[in-house]
């Protein structure tokens, strides 16, 4: 039996307490399974905003999406962890990264290092986290690196998947999505090394559009205007974006869990109500 859905969304943009405290209503009245924030500057605080969200809602859970762990100590980490999880009654789940944005680190005056080096640290972080913490939280861990994989495949509760890279030599983290064909073939390195797991680890997807519409060429347009190498063919395969009628959006995220097992899909925050008749109807299935 496949797993049941679950959707979460990224709440991405900063609002004082009362806006803070209505969109987290809305998004649980919606029926969203999950509330998470990421980790950028110029976004909201991750603890402190997942606090005041469990404070505002009763069901969802609440997760980080994802923490760059070049900005955290382990140590003041696992502090921070384990406060939130507390004060949120044991509805935290722990999204960790390497993180990607170099110019977030020279802002916050901390260093970038080589993608082995964030690596090194991650492992680092998770190991460290688990001797640290009293009680574990689920880990969520994700990348399409070979040596993010084994560790996402060694460590997570939850897999991860973005589906897109960053342009070579961006700084400020500029990510194109990969092809249908790439995504597939990251997709299935990760299942050889996780062949061998006792558990399989629940599988997440970051959805990156989502429209409801009778013209999902023109949707898609802009871009593939913006990727050269992709048609407008090949992006509405892309896993990633969720662009059609209602009836056909509500097919692709039934399809992504037949294909893939990919049963936890979060959207971005511009995008939750276009995706709330489908939470609705997909709604414990």
């Amino acid at each position: 039996m496949p797993r049941p859905f679950r959707f979460g969304v990224s709440l991405i943009d900063p609002a004082p307490a009362g806006a803070w405290r209505a969109k987290c209503r809305r998004a649980e009245e919606i029926g969203y399974d999950v509330l998470l924030v990421p980790d950028h500057l110029g976004m909201p605080a991750p603890f402190p905003a997942l606090v005041a969200a469990g404070a505002a809602t009763e069901r969802p859970r609440l997760g980080t999406f994802v923490l760059n762990a070049g900005f955290w100590n382990p140590a003041l980490l696992a502090r921070e962890v384990a406060t939130t999880d507390a004060l949120t009654d044991g509805r935290l789940e722990l999204g960790l990264g390497t993180g990607y944005v170099q110019a977030e680190h020279d802002r916050a005056g901390l260093p970038f290092g080589s993608p082995r080096a964030r690596v090194d640290h991650l492992r680092h972080t998770v190991e460290e986290l688990g001797r640290l913490l009293d009680a574990r939280v689920p880990l969520l861990l994700g990348g399409n690196g070979e040596r993010m994989l084994r560790l996402t495949a060694e460590h997570a509760d939850i897999a991860a998947f973005t589906g897109a890279y960053l342009v070579p030599g961006s700084t400020e983290g500029k990510l194109v999505p990969t092809t249908p064909a790439e995504f597939d073939t990251r997709f299935a390195r990760y299942r050889e090394l996780t062949a061998d797991r006792a558990e399989p680890a629940e599988l997440n997807l970051l959805i990156q559009m989502v429209v409801v519409t009778d013209d999902p060429e023109a949707a898609v347009r802009p871009l593939v205007d913006r990727v050269p190498a992709l048609t407008v063919e090949q992006a509405l395969e892309l896993p990633i974006l969720l662009v059609g009628s209602r009836a056909e959006v509500t097919a692709k995220v039934l399809a992504l869990r037949e294909t893939y097992g990919f049963s936890y899909l979060t959207v971005l925050e511009p995008h939750m109500e276009a995706f709330a008749p489908v939470v609705a109807e997909l709604d414990g299935t």
